[in-house]
């Protein structure tokens, strides 16, 4: 299968930073499916896993992000049929999704809504799973049963923010306040389920006091 690595960390300019290569196609265990790739993103720590990838087999193949279709299922699968449309987030173990086909643990892979396409899901992986990983139905830290919690999101019309709301209006019962700037984007935010918005380019809390929020 044709994929894009490196077989030692240089410098961006130098040509040999990334290659072009041509490599097995991964044999999957356990859990793993095969999925053929549809779309990749490029994740922030793709760079500095180039600069500073610890000991691997060359070549290293990075990517972190993808939409992919699965191709073909380990022993131990039992989320997954061949044909279904997924996206994820990789581990930094083993080839990553600049490439053809890619090895991923199952555990790591959600259905693709079809509502979005291969380029918005994968685009879409990196933030909406931090994201899960920060907000939880049964998070006390937020969602008290006997106590009403306002919860601050800088930024909320970025990746990270914009899911945020919606995640927390969808399992929480607290009061969301984001901040935005440009007036597109407070009524962007506010449309997403924002209870409050807050000009992030103005004293913050001079405005969370306004609104009745210590």
């Amino acid at each position: 299968m044709r994929a894009v690595g490196f077989h030692e960390p240089l410098p961006i300019d130098n040509p040999s930073s990334l290659l072009d290569l041509v490599v097995d196609v991964p044999t999957i265990f356990g859990r793993e499916i095969l999925v053929e790739i549809k779309t990749i993103a490029v994740n922030p720590f793709e760079y500095k896993l180039r600069l500073h990838p610890g000991k691997f087999t060359a070549p290293k193949i990075l990517g972190f992000d993808a939409a992919s279709v699965v191709a073909a299922l380990g022993p131990g699968v039992s989320l997954f049929k061949v044909g279904d449309e997924v996206y994820y987030m990789g581990g930094a173990t083993g080839h990553g999704s600049n490439a053809e086909y890619q090895a991923v643990d199952e555990r790591l892979v959600a259905l693709k809504p079809t509502s979005l396409s291969f380029p918005e899901a994968a685009g879409f992986a990196y933030d909406s799973i931090f994201n899960r990983l920060g907000v939880s139905k049964n998070d006390p830290a937020v969602n008290k049963p006997a106590t009403k919690k306002s919860v601050l999101i800088l930024n909320g019309a970025g990746g990270v923010g914009s899911i945020a709301i919606q995640l927390l209006k969808e399992l929480t019962d607290a009061t969301v306040v984001a901040t935005a700037s440009r007036p597109q984007s407070s009524v962007w935010v506010a449309q997403l389920g924002a209870d409050y918005v807050v000009n992030h380019g103005e004293d913050i809390p001079q405005q969370l006091a306004a609104i009745g929020i210590p």
